[in-house]
C-alpha cells in the first residue's frame, strides 16, 4: 500500500513537471511559426525615383492590405530622384499598417539621395555586402548646387524630414542629418555599425531568415518565425506601371522627342503627308509629358527645336551648308544638356551621336528631294502635252482640229508645218487651250 502511494506521488510529480515544461515551451514559442504562416509580398524598385515609383508603392501597399499579407519586402537600388516623389513614398511607408522592410541589394547596388530617405522610413532595413547609402544633398535638376539662400532653406527642410523619420524608426539621427547636410556615404558594414540600417543580408531569403530570428512587430505583436515559416509572393506591378516606368526613362523620352521632331519636320516640308505628322505629333506630346515630370533642362529642349528649325530653313535658303552645320551642333549640345543629375542619368554619348547622325542624314535626304522637286518642271497640266503625237482631223480655213490621246484640241501650225487632214503631227508647245504642232517627218 505504501509502495502504491509512493508510485502515485511519483507519477503526479512527473505529470506536473511535463505540463509545466510543455506550457513554458508553448509560451516561449507562441509567436514562432511551425509552418508557413507569415505572408511576405516582395517587390523591387530600380532606377530613378519618379511618379511611376510612387504609383508602384501605393499599389504595393494596397495589394498587401487587400490580400492580407503580413509583411512587405522591397528591394531597392536607386541613384535618387525627384524630391516630390520621394516625399510621397515616405508618406506611404510611414503610415502603412503593414510593416514595409527595405533591402538594398544585390551587391553593387546603392540607395543614394532619395533612396536614403526611403531606407530611413522603412520599418526594418538591411543592406547587401558591397552596397552603399547616402549622398542625399539636394541639387538643381541641372546637377549644379542650389543658390546659397535656397540651398540653406531646402537643406534645412530635408534635414528636418530625415531626422524626424530616423528618430521615429530609432536610427542614427546624426548620420542621416549629415547625409543631407554634407552628402556623406557609407558602406553596408559601416551602416550596421552606426545604426543606419539594422543588419546585413546577402539575399531576400537571408533577410527574412534573420528577421524571423530577430522578431518583428506584426499587428502589434512581436512575431518570430523560422526560415521555413514564411511565404514569399512576388508583386505584379501591372501593365500601367510598366508603360509609365518605360516612358519616364530619359533615353525613351529623348528618342520620342526626336521622333516627334522628325515627324513634324517631314510634314512641314511635305504638307499633306498626314501619317508622319500624326506619328510625330503623338510622339512629341508623349515626350513632353515625360519631360514635364523628369528634371528637364529647358535650354536643352529649345536647342533641339532650334536645330530642327535650322534644317527646315536649309531647304528654302541657300546657305551653302552653314545652316546644316549649325543645326547639327545645336542638336548635339541640346541632347547633352537635356537631362542632368537629380537622380536621372544623362543620355549616353553613343545614343546622342547615333541619334544626331541619323536625324541629320534623314533631314539631308528630305531637303535634297524637296529641292529637286522644286527645280523639276511640272509633269501635269498643259506642259504635259509637249512632245505628244496626234492627227489632224479637221481644217476649216484657219481653224485646225487635231486628236491627241483621244482628245480633240485646237491647233496652229508651227514654223514650216504643212497641215492636211490625216497628217501626223507632234506638239511642240501650248498656249491656253491651243497647241502648236509640226509635221512628223
Amino acid at each position: 500500500m505504501l509502495f502504491f502511494k509512493q508510485f502515485i506521488k511519483s507519477c503526479s510529480f512527473v505529470i506536473i513537471m511535463f505540463v509545466i515544461v510543455t506550457f513554458l515551451s508553448v509560451l516561449s514559442h507562441a509567436n514562432e511559426s511551425d509552418g508557413t504562416n507569415v505572408s511576405v509580398l516582395y517587390a523591387q524598385i530600380e532606377g530613378a525615383i519618379t511618379p511611376a515609383q510612387v504609383s508602384f508603392i501605393e499599389d504595393l501597399a494596397a495589394e498587401a492590405s487587400d490580400d492580407e499579407h503580413d509583411l512587405i519586402l522591397l528591394r531597392l537600388d536607386t541613384p535618387g530622384g525627384l524630391t516630390s516623389s520621394m516625399r510621397d513614398i515616405v508618406k506611404v511607408l510611414m503610415k502603412s499598417p503593414i510593416p514595409i522592410c527595405v533591402w538594398v541589394g544585390p551587391d553593387g547596388s546603392h540607395a543614394a539621395s532619395a533612396g536614403t530617405f526611403i531606407v530611413a522610413a522603412s520599418d526594418v532595413s538591411a543592406m547587401a555586402p558591397g552596397t552603399t547609402i547616402g549622398a542625399a544633398s539636394p541639387v538643381l535638376s541641372s546637377g549644379d548646387d542650389l543658390p546659397t539662400t535656397m540651398n540653406t532653406k531646402v537643406k534645412n527642410d530635408l534635414i528636418s524630414l530625415i531626422t524626424g523619420i530616423a528618430k521615429k524608426r530609432g536610427r542614427n539621427i546624426k548620420w542621416y542629418a549629415d547625409a543631407v547636410d554634407q552628402s556623406i556615404t557609407i558602406d553596408a558594414q559601416g551602416a550596421v555599425t552606426l545604426n543606419v540600417v539594422d543588419f546585413i543580408a546577402v539575399s531576400p531569403e537571408d533577410f527574412l531568415e534573420q528577421l524571423g530570428a530577430r522578431g518583428t512587430s506584426i499587428d502589434g505583436k512581436e512575431v518570430k518565425f523560422s526560415k521555413d515559416g514564411y511565404l514569399l509572393t512576388p508583386f505584379d506591378a501591372g501593365f500601367t506601371y510598366s508603360v509609365l516606368s518605360w516612358l519616364l526613362n530619359p533615353q525613351v523620352a529623348y528618342l520620342l522627342l526626336v521622333a516627334g521632331i522628325i515627324g513634324l519636320f517631314f510634314e512641314v516640308l511635305n504638307p499633306g503627308a498626314i501619317l508622319p505628322g500624326v506619328i510625330g505629333g503623338f510622339s512629341l506630346v508623349t515626350a513632353l509629358y515625360a519631360m514635364s515630370i523628369l528634371p528637364t533642362n529647358a535650354v536643352g529642349l529649345l536647342l533641339l527645336v532650334f536645330g530642327a528649325v535650322l534644317f527646315i530653313l536649309e531647304a528654302f535658303i541657300t546657305s551653302y551648308g552653314l545652316l546644316s552645320v549649325a543645326a547639327i551642333i545645336s542638336l548635339f549640345i541640346g541632347s547633352k544638356a537635356l537631362f542632368r543629375s537629380d537622380g536621372v542619368d544623362q543620355i549616353p554619348l553613343g545614343t546622342i551621336i547615333g541619334t544626331v547622325f541619323s536625324f541629320s542624314l534623314f533631314a539631308a535626304l528630305v531637303i535634297y528631294f524637296v529641292a529637286k522637286a522644286h527645280t523639276k518642271e511640272s509633269g501635269v497640266g498643259m506642259q504635259s502635252m509637249t512632245d505628244l503625237e496626234g492627227e489632224v482631223i479637221l481644217i476649216d480655213g484657219n481653224k485646225v482640229k487635231i486628236r491627241v490621246r483621244g482628245e480633240i484640241w485646237n491647233a496652229i501650225p508651227g514654223e514650216g508645218a504643212i497641215l492636211n487632214v490625216g497628217s501626223k503631227v507632234r506638239v511642240i508647245s501650248s498656249k491656253g487651250l491651243t497647241l502648236t504642232v509640226i509635221n512628223i517627218s
